[in-house]
């Protein structure tokens, strides 16, 4: 059997926070080990529980999930963090990422969808709720472009790549190219070395500007 993976979840709202932890604690791979009301308490728990995943809305009292999500990624480094919120900002999303946070996810996702996104976060993938995805691909390509790290891919690292930028798990590109996942997770960590980045996003944000330079030539 898979070994459970643990989260916390802090919220200032309790009706929400407590649907939100009955929907998650109804998976059986899923197991909420703590809730918070606050980003003071948020990280006194994930110090105290270490949690694989923590969920936090923004707008908290006191620090708030931005300021809490960049003093857990400091002080748990091996605990993922997702932000669940009403805010559809783009600002406010691009500052979460910056936080350390590996995912944003509007309260209006379903409870089948959440548990899939905090499956995927566990695992290391990165999630954005698409009706901000765009707009935050458009966002990041406006920043000044390295010199082309991407001509130094092989051709599979490339593949891959297209793949990653479509938004494909690890799970998903190693079924379409016929590869185990590790392999997989084995091209995306030479990819990300390659291209002087930290994270599959990062990566992707190169692939697309790298797109369209070509396009403009």
């Amino acid at each position: 059997m898979a070994e459970r993976i643990s989260i916390l979840v802090a919220d200032d709202h309790p009706l929400f926070r407590e649907g939100v932890v009955h929907s998650l604690a109804s998976q059986p791979d899923l197991d909420v080990v703590g809730q918070a009301s606050s980003g003071e308490d948020a990280l006194r728990m994930a110090r105290d529980l270490v949690p694989d995943v923590v969920l936090l809305d923004i707008a908290m009292p006191g620090w708030g999930g931005i300021v809490t999500a960049e003093k857990i990624t400091i002080a748990c480094p091996t605990t993922k963090v997702m932000m669940l919120t009403v805010m559809e900002d783009e600002d406010k999303l691009l500052a979460a990422f910056k936080a350390g946070a590996r995912a944003y996810v509007l309260k209006g996702i379903s409870a089948h969808e959440l548990a899939h996104v905090v499956r995927s976060v566990a695992e290391g993938e990165v999630y954005v709720t698409p009706s901000l995805a765009a707009g935050i691909l458009v966002a990041l390509s406006r920043s000044p472009a390295p010199q082309d790290p991407l001509e130094e891919l092989s051709e599979r690292e490339s593949e891959i790549l297209k793949l990653v930028v479509q938004g494909l798990t690890n799970r998903e590109i190693g079924d379409r190219l016929h590869l185990s996942e590790k392999t997989i997770k084995h091209y995306i960590t030479n990819i990300l070395e390659k291209l002087h980045v930290r994270s599959r996003m990062e990566a992707a944000m190169l692939a697309v500007r790298g797109a369209r330079r070509d396009v403009g030539k």
